[in-house]
């Protein structure tokens, strides 16, 4: 399918499969498919950054100016990697909650697959074909609900910002380079400090050995609590 693309956001025809208006001349060498492919892979290899078109240029054997000729610039570009990279949603199961706890574990699962894509700009409400499945198979578990599309939408949204900020907490403590934390010796320092400079609650956590640097059950405990307070929504409608 072909189609002026006129005013529209930078990758949105593309992403839905609409070609530009063909123009005279020799039969292009390379396809958006491929271009999209390539700057994936250098995603997954080397983060957000490696993605560009003149990296992709250099790596399929044609000029940076031979790209243009698929894609208009680097924003149409990180629009059609981001939406292919992303994906579609996997098959959630019945009942909201578990559809929730589904969805926002699958996209935990996601960022941790491909954390590079924590750092795709966000340029309003998404648009792309496998962005918008994902909110179409959210709103429609809360559609049973009863709440309005409104609320509906406004539960994805904080779902889908827990899921991120999850997803970027779990990368950060992921890269922590150099000598690893020895969570035993600093308790043995700090306490003593910290009992003497006036920090009760912390200490407690220590000596329960419940302050550490590490996710653990983080991930449960914070969706739980947030799902609970879509339950007091629910029944505040009824």
């Amino acid at each position: 399918m072909t189609e002026d693309r006129g005013e529209l956001p930078p990758g949105l025809a593309l992403a839905w499969g609409v070609q530009p208006v063909q123009r005279r001349g020799p039969k292009p060498a390379l396809s958006v498919d491929r271009i999209v492919a390539t700057g994936i892979e250098f995603g997954d290899r080397y983060g957000f950054e490696a993605v560009s078109l003149q990296r992709i240029a250099a790596e399929l054997g044609v000029t940076t100016n031979a790209m243009y000729r698929y894609v208009r610039s680097k924003e149409e570009l990180i629009v059609l990697v981001h939406d292919k990279a992303v994906g579609v949603p996997p098959e959630l199961p019945s009942g909201w909650r578990a559809a929730a706890t589904a969805w926002v574990h699958a996209q935990v699962g996601l960022y941790a697959r491909r954390p590079w894509l924590l750092d795709v700009p966000l340029r309003g409400a998404p648009v792309t074909p496998n962005l918008l499945r994902w909110v179409e198979v959210m709103l429609a578990a809360l559609a049973e609900t009863g709440l309005s599309h409104h609320d509906n939408l406004g539960c994805l949204v904080l779902l889908d910002g827990y899921a991120r900020n999850y997803g970027a907490l779990a990368r950060q403590l992921g890269a922590q380079v150099g000598t690893p934390v020895q969570a035993e010796q600093v308790g043995q320092f700090l306490v003593p400090r910290l009992i003497e400079g006036g920090y009760p609650m912390v200490t407690s956590l220590y000596l329960d050995q419940e302050y550490e640097d590490e996710l653990d059950d983080d991930l449960e405990f914070g969706l739980g609590r947030i799902l609970d307070g879509i339950e007091v929504l629910i029944a505040g409608k009824g």
